[in-house]
């Protein structure tokens, strides 16, 4: 009996997400855009984990003197990180080329950003997420993002910073920033 008290609770205390934000890949990976990009202020970040799956990792690729490194956050670490920057800073992350491969319940989504600090503005900052996604009782979750920024030695290749990119290997689906969803 006392596990059911703590499975209810634990599960009470598990963010739902919006059906609309999980129906389809495109919009899960729109949802995470949407929600981590606006004003300075808080975000919120209730509906940012409702979109990962159990176990979720967010690894985004640090260079420094001494080479590159992948710092492996959970959903909560991230939120927590990025929450104080996005509290004094605006941020505003768009997506401006995708790559699209699924199979079965998995999906990979090798998606082209843009960072800049307000609509319009000029990017500060450019670089690929790769989301994996997996379906999970009817609704995509992410399970992990990896990404890497440009950089002068490290600078998009034109074939995925422009919007439209072919699928070389004939199994994925060409997308672009607002794809039909999956």
């Amino acid at each position: 009996m006392k596990s059911l008290a703590t499975f209810l609770t634990l599960a009470a205390m598990a963010p739902l997400a919006k059906p609309a934000d999980t129906d389809s890949v495109d919009s899960v990976v729109h949802a995470v855009y949407d929600v981590i990009s606006g004003p300075a202020g808080t975000r919120d970040w209730n509906r940012f984990r409702s979109l990962f799956a159990e176990g979720a990792r967010l690894i985004p690729i640090r260079v420094t003197a001494e080479g590159s490194s992948a710092n492996v956050m959970t959903p909560d670490d991230y939120a927590k990180r990025a929450g104080a920057s996005f509290e004094k800073t605006a941020f505003y992350e768009s997506e401006a080329a995708r790559r699209l491969e699924t199979f079965g319940n998995i999906a990979h989504v090798f998606s082209t950003y843009e960072s800049r600090r307000a609509p319009g503005d000029q990017p500060f900052a450019r670089g690929i997420n790769s989301f994996q996604l997996v379906k999970v009782g009817g609704a995509w979750k992410v399970m992990t993002i990896l990404w890497d920024s440009e950089r002068p030695e490290n600078p998009l290749p034109e074939k995925i910073s422009q919007v439209d990119w072919l699928v070389s290997c004939g199994i994925g689906i060409l997308t672009s920033p607002q794809p039909d969803a999956v």
